[in-house]
């Protein structure tokens, strides 16, 4: 039986056809004009022009305009800040070891995200007067949990993009799986397998793809068409299931735009 699609072309081929002498290409032309032949059912779209449907947790979220694009600003909340200024740096490094990291997401309301694709437009800076190690952390998580402490992720380091040092540039982007997958456990035990260079550069938007399926996720930067980085191993297995999130990690002023989810077809 044909498509609804099929039979509306069909049906207005033969109405032009008939009337004008209007050929099927032009037929099909005509009708893709006020239909949308190429919708993929289930796909949102999230501008961010303001904050409304974020859920914020440990960041700070506002509009803001970056470079004349208009998105939204996050950074760590005054809360968090005072909270993690008051370790001592044997304690934050324990912390970043163990996984008892001070989560910074904002969460997107109303995604249940297991296997498909993510895009995104991001942009990640240190913050002015920050700690000289940081490097503009800003990602994308998904799969997140209700703890908000369990999900998986891909993020940049701009500063690293283009650093003199190339086994900084070595490590421009990262996979990790909170809370048991640090980035730092993941390098001790499975060194330069989870990161990968690509050039970046602190506070310019940047086009970012997540391809995930399964136990598989891609990341692709830069409307790139091969991977910057490949896991085969996705922490949260075959099944998993969850919230999709704006990340950051300390020290960093980030923005975000045009997020758009779309889940894998049957």
């Amino acid at each position: 039986m044909p498509t609804p699609t099929v039979h509306v072309t069909r049906q207005l081929h033969r109405a032009l056809t008939r009337r004008h002498g209007v050929s099927l290409a032009s037929a099909v032309l005509a009708l893709a004009a006020v239909v949308d032949v190429g919708a993929q059912p289930g796909v949102r779209r999230f501008p961010l022009a303001d904050v409304t449907g974020l859920r914020p947790h440990n960041v700070a979220v506002s509009p803001a305009t970056l470079s004349g694009r208009a998105g939204v600003r996050m950074t760590m909340s005054d809360e968090a800040r005072a909270r993690f200024t008051a370790l001592t740096p044997a304690q934050r490094e324990e912390a970043a070891r163990t996984g008892q990291t001070l989560e910074q997401l904002a969460v997107i309301d109303g995604i249940s995200f297991g296997d498909g694709t993510i895009e995104a437009e991001i942009a990640g800076a240190p913050q002015t007067g920050t700690f000289e190690g940081a490097r503009g952390f800003v990602g994308i998580a998904f799969r997140v949990q209700e703890d908000l402490r369990t999900y998986d992720a891909f993020y940049l380091r701009p500063t690293n993009g283009r650093a003199d040092d190339q086994v900084r540039r070595n490590h421009a982007v990262q996979y990790i799986s909170h809370p048991a997958w640090t980035w730092s456990r993941l390098r001790t035990e499975f060194p330069k397998k989870y990161e990968s260079y690509v050039d970046l550069e602190p506070g310019v938007w940047t086009k970012v793809r997540i391809e995930v399926q399964g136990t598989r996720a891609r990341l692709f930067v830069h409307d790139q068409p091969q991977p910057t980085l490949i896991v085969n191993d996705l922490r949260t297995g075959a099944d998993g299931r969850g919230g999709i999130a704006l990340w950051i990690d300390v020290g960093t002023e980030a923005h975000f735009r045009n997020v758009v989810v779309m889940p894998a077809q049957p």
